[in-house]
Formats: C-alpha cells, structure tokens, sequence
C-alpha cells in the first residue's frame, strides 16, 4: 500500500483529547498526517513526520476529519417546493407532506432512484461528507420499501428501514394492520438490506405504543434501533429510544428535563438537525441545554425534499452555532465524532492511528471559519479511504 503524508497543516483537528492541545477536538498546529493505505497511520508535528512514498502539501490550511452526516432521507423522487413556498408564506408544518413524495417515489424507476441518491451523494462529498447514513421511509409498501433499501445499500453500509415513516395511505383507516405489515412481510423483506430500523413518533404518525412494537420487531430480526423523536411536540420517543438502547435519538426539539437527563445517562446519542428547523420556522433545538447536562450530541443535515433539502453540513454547523448554542469546536465535534457516536462507529470522525483516512481540507487556516463564514464554499480537498476523491478547480 502506498503511503501519503500531508504537511504544512496550520491546524490539525484528531478529535482525539491525547492529541495536541488535549481538547475534545485533540488540535495540533503545524501539524502532518500519514495516510498508510486506507487508514491513518500517524499524527503529530509537521517538522517530526516520517517519511512517505508521496507528499501532499496542505499550503497552510485547516484539516479535519471529514463529516458524518448520521441523518439523511436520500431515495426519493420529486421535490416539494409548493409546500416549501406556502410553509414560507404562513401555512404550518406537518407530517402529512410526506405522502406527496411517496406518491413520486412509488412512480419512479429504480434508475431515477439511484439517479437521485448519486447525486445528493455528490453533493454532499463535495461539502466534506465522507459518511452517510440513509434511510426508506417513501415507498411504504413492502415491495417500494425493499427496493429503496438495496439501492441505498450499493452506496453506503449505514442503511436504515424506515417503513414507519407514517401510516401508508393504503392503511389510513386501518394503522393497525400497517403497524402488521410493517413489522411482519415488510421487515423480512427489508431487514437483509439495512443496519438500523427507525421509526416517526410524532402526533400525525406513529404513537408510543406502535414505536415500540416496531423497534422491538425490528431488533428481534438483528436492526439495531434508531427513533425520530419529540421533533413536533412532547411526547414519549426519547424516553423510548434510551430504554431500548436505541443509537440515536434524533431532532430532540421539545425536551422534558426527564428526557435530558435520560439522554445524558444512557448510550443513546441526540441528534439535532437544524436545516429541518431552519426550513420549518419551528423552533431550535437546544444543544446547550444537552450538552450542559453530559449528553453526546450529534450534527446531522436530515437532507429530505420536504422538510430539510440541504445536504451541507457546514450550514448546519453554522446554524447550530448561531442559533443552537453551541461553540465552533462543539458544532464540529458533533458532526463529525458526534455522528460517528450516532453510528456506534470508532473507526470514522476522527483522524488518529487506526482510523479511516477519511478527511477533508479547509481553504481556511481554523475549523472555526466553518460558522465564521457561513455559506461560503469553504471544503477544499475531500479525501476518502486515503485517497483524493474530490478537490476545488
């Protein structure tokens, strides 16, 4: 395997604490790294790295591991710009917009499917995403649901089932009988093509009780649980997904203290995802609260066509510093550690011996310019598995 070291690093993110200045985010300045194939074979000071087959030079910018986003909704088809523009222009948001892309969904071709997924792909890669999860939840029958599974299992291992997104159209009289599908010919279907079962507890969508008996079945079948929770208003999810170790309770926006401290003594990590309130006009999410009580936080985009159509994760640290409460470097740590945790991964979201050599380079000296300079194309260089997969022209 070819080895690479990257030199002339004005700032170094490890998110490694036994690193550098000893923060979360392990920061080294005048710092290099060896890429030794698709791994990370060394970090420290740029005037003591060894010797490699090729050099790189990063001309003085900022490195950071690249961006885990934990939270993505990517096979779909169509968009829903009118209900964007009349959310805009007054009218509320609720669940029942996603029926118009499954209707699109339903109607599309595998080709135009895995069209669309490669391209939000693209797009996000360009921004410094090397991981991603994503998820069904369009197709809500048992045959639209396993084929959006195995298109999303061609681009990435973290692939959910989401077949409780709502209630099927084809069950709107009848939710029991979907809750039966979903979790008896619909998860033997799909559970061979993903990771994780998720599930919408949400007024509009599926209750307490319905979570549980899907999560539940799900687990028996070898997913591991994942929960949107308390995104539109108060209600059991958070307190759901730490009692079935659930990875990741995720938008976390209306939060009792019992569900604070919940999520600040388990394993499950909250996972915010600002576009989702920011393309809502709902309100945001409070990570200072999380993170004052010791919850693990994650970043994520929540890129969907209806309630959070952005795939950069550099907006949502920025939004999640101006309007979340949270600091540069917290904002960083959770979209790229933060949703590895997310993920119950150790191998991504940080850059130290062993890990994936997944990193990306800043045209900035500091990881900070990310919230300093919102909205500017700020990504560089993206590498993946030790190699250069996309640069600025």
């Amino acid at each position: 395997m070819t080895t690479t070291v990257i030199t002339n690093i004005a700032s170094l993110v490890t998110n490694d604490p036994s690193q550098g200045d000893g923060s979360p985010l392990g920061l080294l300045t005048d710092a290099a790294v060896v890429l030794d194939g698709e791994h990370v074979a060394w970090v420290g000071p740029s005037a003591k790295a060894p010797a490699a087959d090729q050099a790189h030079d990063a001309q003085g910018r900022a490195v950071i591991p690249g961006f885990v986003d934990s939270h993505s909704h990517l096979v779909f088809a169509g968009d829903r710009t009118q209900e964007f523009n009349a959310r805009m222009s007054g009218r509320a948001y609720s669940a029942g917009g996603i029926r118009t892309t499954v209707a699109a969904t339903r109607a599309a071709t595998d080709e135009q499917l895995e069209a669309n997924v490669t391209h939000y792909l693209a797009e996000a890669l360009r921004q410094g995403t090397t991981t991603f999860e994503t998820k069904s939840g369009y197709g809500l029958t048992t045959e639209d649901e396993e084929r959006a599974l195995r298109i999303a299992a061609r681009h990435t291992e973290e692939v959910t089932f989401l077949g409780a997104h709502i209630v099927s159209p084809d069950h709107a009289d009848d939710p029991a009988a979907y809750v039966e599908l979903v979790t008896g010919e619909m998860l033997d279907a799909c559970a061979p093509h993903a990771r994780w079962i998720d599930v919408f507890c949400e007024k509009g969508a599926f209750d307490g009780d319905q979570a549980r008996a899907i999560l539940t079945a799900g687990r028996a079948k070898g997913l591991h649980p994942r929960i949107h929770a308390n995104q539109l208003s108060y209600g059991p999810g958070v307190q759901l997904a730490v009692e079935l170790d659930a990875a990741s309770a995720d938008h976390c926006t209306h939060l009792t203290d019992a569900d604070v401290d919940a999520l600040a003594q388990g394993d499950t990590v909250a996972t915010l995802l600002p576009g989702a309130e920011f393309s809502t006009r709902a309100a945001w999410p409070d990570a200072r609260r999380l993170l004052d009580a010791g919850a693990t936080v994650a970043l994520s985009t929540d890129c969907n066509p209806g309630s959070s159509f952005t795939s950069s994760v550099p907006f949502c640290i920025a939004l999640a510093v101006r309007d979340m409460g949270m600091t540069p470097d917290e904002a960083l740590w959770s979209a790229t550690a933060g949703g590895a945790a997310a993920l119950r991964r150790t191998d991504i979201g940080t850059l130290t011996p062993g890990a994936r050599a997944d990193l990306t380079l800043l045209t900035a000296p500091s990881h900070v310019h990310l919230a300093y300079r919102p909205g500017v194309p700020l990504v560089g260089e993206v590498w993946q598995r030790g190699r250069l997969v996309g640069h600025e022209a």
